[in-house]
């Protein structure tokens, strides 16, 4: 009967030692141990792209640190909607799947679409932030434009008649343009592109006169016959581009388009994976070796908390509600 009753409690006693383990194993499997397999790093517009390059030099730094490759994968379309969609809403919030976001897909995006696909408040867990880029006005040198103010006048005597191209419909370069034509009190016509580089490569072969595109797209071409980089769409101006004018300096403030990026995961992804993200893209995001080629490139390269990203977007969606409103911006 002893030798029953000391069974039946040795039974009991690992019960409760295996009760005790399952916390623990979850809680190693949720933190210290993370990550066991490969990461994906979503960037949501076609490869070739400014924001898809600094995601590609982020995601091989984030892989030496973490000891894991990350993945870059891109899965473009709806300006950055699709890709974002497939983070927020169908992948497991287990830090497995990043989301490289932006001013367009956490801003713009839920200001212009009837629905797109997710929430970034309810759906998406900030990281950090990781870089801001101003976008140019870019022109083809087959156009008689050298100034901006080469392209004002043109579009007074002609309006409603010259194009300029974008990465697609609401995206932030298609916003600069907005800007552009409410500050100088011109008309341009629009047109959209499945992504900025396909759009620069109409006006580097001189098929529409003129766009705007991310700063680091136009620094390779600084030197090229084939286009004029006229104004930069910031406060100040690039040391990328020390000889490029701001639209101040050209005569029309008041433009200033400077697009961020940063880093999500699906919203409930466990804290310490976030906060394990959030110090290791920190590290590198301070680092010299990290920043300085990618400051010669044109990025400006940022770091932050997860709060410090959550109250950017806070602030810049009531931002962007304003201005899409104005403009009449909608999509269904």
């Amino acid at each position: 009967m002893n030798r029953r009753l000391s069974l039946y409690r040795c039974l009991a006693g690992l019960a409760a030692c295996a009760m005790l383990e399952v916390p623990q194993i979850a809680w190693a499997q949720s933190s210290g141990a993370y990550p066991t397999r490969p990461i994906t790093l979503v960037v949501p517009y076609p490869p070739g792209g400014a924001a898809d390059q600094f995601a590609r030099t982020l995601g091989h730094a984030l892989g030496e640190r973490l000891g894991q490759t990350v993945i870059v994968e891109n899965r473009p379309g709806a300006n950055g909607n699709i890709g974002s969609a497939f983070v927020a809403r169908r992948q497991a919030a287990d830090g497995y799947t990043l989301l490289l976001g932006s001013t367009s897909t956490l801003t713009i995006n839920p200001n212009l679409y009837a629905d797109t696909g997710y929430d970034p408040a309810k759906d998406l867990q900030p990281i950090t932030l990781t870089h801001q880029m101003a976008n140019v006005l870019v022109v083809s040198t087959k156009t008689p434009y050298k100034r901006v103010a080469d392209v004002i006048r043109a579009a007074k005597a002609n309006p409603g008649h010259i194009d300029f191209g974008s990465a697609g419909y609401g995206n932030t370069m298609h916003l600069a343009g907005v800007l552009f034509q409410k500050q100088a009190g011109i008309k341009l016509v629009h047109v959209p592109y499945k992504g900025g580089a396909p759009a620069l490569m109409d006006v580097l072969a001189g098929n529409i006169p003129m766009m705007f595109n991310n700063l680091p797209a136009l620094v390779p071409l600084k030197n090229s016959d084939k286009v004029r980089l006229l104004a930069v769409a910031d406060t100040k101006r690039s040391p990328a581009l020390p000889n490029v004018p701001t639209f101040a300096e050209a005569g029309v403030p008041g433009v200033i388009s400077v697009v961020w990026n940063g880093i999500l995961v699906r919203r409930g992804t466990p804290h310490a994976i976030v906060d394990r993200l959030n110090r290791e893209m920190g590290a590198i995001l301070k680092s010299p070796s990290f920043r300085q080629p990618l400051e010669k490139q044109g990025y400006e390269v940022l770091s932050s908390t997860p709060a410090q990203f959550e109250a950017l977007i806070k602030k810049d969606l009531a931002g962007m509600h304003k201005l899409t409103k104005e403009a009449g911006m909608k999509m269904n």
